[in-house]
C-alpha cells in the first residue's frame, strides 16, 4: 500500500520544465535514491514530496497522520539555539526526544560539545547537527538532501547501518555510490522532466538504465523506419477519401510529432597539462599544530610523477591543512616544502572560492583565458563551457542563477582551464552529480600529472588512488598501497597480526622461533617503529595518579551529595560535577588501557 502518491505533477521555473506530468507511488519501507545530473530538479523534487514547495500542476497525496522529517541541503537554524536544544527539542510532549538519544547521535556524528551555540559551528558541523535532528525526530519518512556531505568514512558507515535498521521509508539525494548500493532498494532517475523508477540498488540500476536506453533507441529506429514508409505512401498522392486513409494520415502526423528519446549529455573534460620536469613536490619532515592540537607530525614524503594519492581521516584531523601546505597557502611549523620549477598547481578547495555571483558565467572563465589549450588545439571559453553542460543561455546568465552543483562544476572548469600538472582536490565529490563524477574519474586516471585528493567518497578513492595516506591519530600519516578497499583490508590484516602477536607474548604459548617469525611479520606490516610520542610518554607517567585523584574526588562528591540531600540547588550542582568526573574517569581508563597496551608492545618489540 502506498503511503505517498505523486499524481500528474508538473513544475516549471522560468522557461525550464523541471517536471512534466510525473506520477508514481512510495510504499512503506522503501529506501529510495534519487539520481540525476545537477540542475535537473532533485532538490525541488524532495521539497515537493516534503510539502515545502507546491507543484504547478498535479498533487501529492499523503497518508493521514504521515510524519515526514526533512534534511535540506542548506539548513537554517533558530537564532541563539544550542546544539542539544536544537536536536532534542525544548518542549516535552508526546514526541519529545530524550536527551540521551540526541547526545548519542551527535557523538556518532562527531559533535561532542552539546551545549555550544550552533552559530559557532563550522558549515560541516551545522549540516551534521541538522542530520542528527532529523534522525532522532520520530518520523515515517526521512527525506534527506545530501546526507553524506561532510561525513567522514566512519560516520558514513554508521549512517548506512542506521538507515538500514530504520523501519520507515527513506528518500534521499546522494552522490555517494557505495552508500546508494548499501542502503537503497529503489532508484528514481530524473531526466529531462521525467522520472524513471528502477527496483534495484545502484549497481543494478546502471545495467537497467542501459537496457532502457537501448530499448528506447530500438523503438526510435522502428518509428523512423515506419515513418519513412508512410511518408512515401503519402507522397504517392493519397486523397484521404476513405475512413482508413484518413486514419492512416492521422497516424502519420502523430508519428511526425512524436519526440525522439532524449539522452543525458555528459561533461566532456579535455585540457592540456603543463609539462613537468624532474623535480616534483618534496615534503621534508613537516609538522603543523593549532594550539595543543597536532594536525601533522614529522611527515616526510616525495610525491612521484603521475602519482594518484588519496588522503583520508576523520573530520578535523588535518587533511585540508596538508593540501594548503602543499599549495603554499599555509606554512608548516616545522620542516619545509620544495616545489619544482615546472610544477603548476591547480587547487580545488573544499569551500568554493568567493564568486561574484552577479557576474556572467562566461566572464568567470574568461578570467583564466579567452582560449584554453586542449589536446585538439585551442578552444574558446564558450566552447569549453558547452562541454561542461553550460549552454548559451546559461553562459550569459549571472552565476547566482546556478544550483550548488552547477557552481561546483563551474569552479572545477576554472581550475582545469589553467592547465595544471598537479591537481589538489579537497572533497571534490561533494555536490557533483554522479555522471560528472564518472567522467571526472576517467579524466583523472588518464591525467599525466600528479593528483592528491582528500575525499570521504570510498568509490571515488577506489577508482582513483594508487596509494592512500591515512591520518591515524596524533598527526601521524600512515601509508597504504592501493585504493580505499585495499586500505581497509590492509588495516584489518595489520591489526589482526598485531593483536595475535601481543596475545602470543602475553600468554607465552609460542616457541621462541615462532615469536621471532611473528615479530618479523609484524614489523613488516607496521606503519613505523612503535614508540611513545613525547606527549604520550608524559601522559603515561602521570595517568595512574590522575585516575587515583579522580576516584578520590568521586568518593568525596558521594559524601557531599549525601550531606546535601535536602538542598536541591547544591544537590544539582554536585550531581552535575560527579557526572562530569565519572565521564572523565571513563575517558582516562580507556586511555590507560591504550597506553599500557602500547607500552607492552614497545617492550615486546625490544625483546624481539
Amino acid at each position: 500500500m502506498n503511503i505517498l502518491n505523486i499524481e500528474h505533477v508538473s513544475k516549471i521555473y522560468g522557461d525550464k520544465t523541471i517536471f512534466d506530468d510525473i506520477s508514481f507511488g512510495i510504499q512503506q519501507g522503501d529506501k529510495i535514491g534519487i539520481i540525476g545530473i545537477n540542475g535537473t530538479g532533485k532538490t525541488t523534487f524532495l521539497k515537493i514530496m516534503a510539502g515545502i514547495e507546491e507543484p504547478d500542476e498535479g498533487q501529492v497525496v499523503r497518508q493521514n497522520g504521515l510524519r515526514i522529517s526533512f534534511l535540506p541541503q542548506h539548513p537554517v537554524f533558530p537564532e541563539g539555539a544550542t546544539v542539544l536544544s536544537y536536536v532534542a527539542g525544548e518542549k516535552k510532549g508526546e514526541d519529545w526526544i530524550p536527551e540521551t538519544e540526541a547526545k548519542m547521535v551527535l557523538n556518532k556524528l562527531g559533535i561532542q560539545n552539546h551545549e555550544e551555540e550552533i552559530s559557532h559551528l563550522s558549515g560541516g558541523q551545522k549540516k551534521r547537527a541538522a542530520l542528527a535532528a532529523v534522525l532522532v525526530n520520530p518520523a515515517d519518512i526521512l527525506i534527506l538532501d545530501e546526507p553524506t556531505n561532510h561525513l567522514d568514512n566512519k560516520m558514513a558507515e554508521w549512517l548506512e547501518d542506521y538507515l538500514n535498521r530504520f523501519k520507515g521509508t527513506v528518500i534521499m539525494v546522494t552522490h555517494d555510490r557505495y552508500f546508494l548500493d548499501r542502503v537503497t532498494n529503489k532508484i528514481l532517475e530524473i531526466s529531462h522532466g521525467k522520472v524513471y523508477g528502477y527496483e534495484a540498488k545502484y549497481s543494478r540500476f546502471l545495467e537497467m538504465k542501459a537496457e532502457r536506453e537501448e530499448m528506447e533507441l530500438a523503438s526510435e529506429r522502428k518509428r523512423q523506419s515506419i515513418l519513412r514508409i508512410e511518408q512515401e505512401w503519402a507522397k504517392r498522392g493519397c486523397r484521404a477519401r476513405s475512413t482508413k486513409q484518413r486514419a492512416r494520415l492521422e497516424r502519420l502526423e502523430a508519428m511526425k510529432n512524436a519526440s525522439a528519446p532524449v539522452r543525458d549529455q555528459n561533461v566532456e573534460i579535455d585540457s592540456v597539462e603543463t609539462r613537468m620536469g624532474k623535480k616534483t613536490i618534496e615534503l621534508h619532515h613537516i609538522s603543523k599544530s593549532y594550539g595543543e592540537k597536532t594536525c601533522i607530525r614529522d611527515f616526510d614524503y616525495i610525491i612521484l610523477k603521475n602519482q594518484k594519492l588519496g588522503i583520508i581521516g576523520p573530520n578535523g584531523c588535518g587533511k585540508s591543512t596538508l593540501l594548503k601546505i602543499i599549495a603554499g597557502q599555509t606554512e608548516p611549523d616545522e620542516g619545509s616544502v620544495e616545489i619544482g620549477e615546472t610544477v603548476k598547481i591547480g587547487y580545488f578547495s573544499q569551500e568554493i572560492e568567493e564568486m561574484n555571483t552577479s557576474r556572467r558565467v562566461i566572464d568567470y572563465i574568461k578570467d583564466v583565458a579567452e582560449y584554453i589549450p586542449t589536446k585538439d588545439g585551442p578552444v574558446s571559453a564558450s566552447k569549453l563551457l558547452e562541454q561542461f553542460l553550460f549552454d548559451a543561455s546559461m553562459q550569459y546568465a549571472p552565476i547566482e542563477k546556478l544550483s550548488g552543483g552547477e557552481k561546483k562544476r563551474l569552479y572545477l572548469l576554472k581550475v582545469l582551464a589553467s592547465a595544471p600538472n598537479v591537481l589538489l582536490l579537497d572533497e571534490i565529490t561533494n555536490d557533483i552529480d554522479i555522471p560528472t563524477l564518472t567522467v571526472l574519474e576517467d579524466y583523472l586516471n588518464s591525467f599525466s600529472g600528479i593528483v592528491v585528493a582528500v575525499s570521504h567518497d570510498r568509490y571515488f578513492l577506489d577508482n582513483l588512488a594508487d596509494r592512500i595516506f591515512a591520518f591515524e591519530g596524533d598527526g601521524r600519516l600512515v601509508q597504504y598501497e592501493g585504493g580505499y578497499t585495499d586500505y581497509l583490508e590492509a588495516k584489518k590484516r595489520r591489526e589482526k597480526e598485531e593483536g595475535a602477536f601481543i596475545e602470543s607474548v602475553k600468554n607465552g604459548v609460542k616457541e621462541k622461533t615462532e615469536e621471532k617469525d611473528s615479530v618479523k611479520t609484524w614489523k613488516q606490516n607496521r606503519p613505523q617503529k612503535l614508540k611513545f610520542s613525547y606527549k604520550e610518554q608524559k601522559e603515561f607517567e602521570t595517568i595512574d595518579g590522575d585516575i587515583a585523584s579522580l576516584e578520590e574526588r568521586i568518593a568525596s562528591l558521594d559524601e557531599e551529595i549525601m550531606a546535601n540531600a535536602t538542598n536541591s540547588g547544591k544537590l544539582n550542582e554536585l550531581t552535575k560535577e560527579k557526572t562530569e568526573a565519572e565521564a572523565l574517569l571513563e575517558e582516562k581508563m580507556d586511555r590507560w588501557v591504550y597506553l599500557n597496551d602500547l607500552a607492552e608492545k614497545i617492550e615486546a618489540q625490544k625483546q624481539g
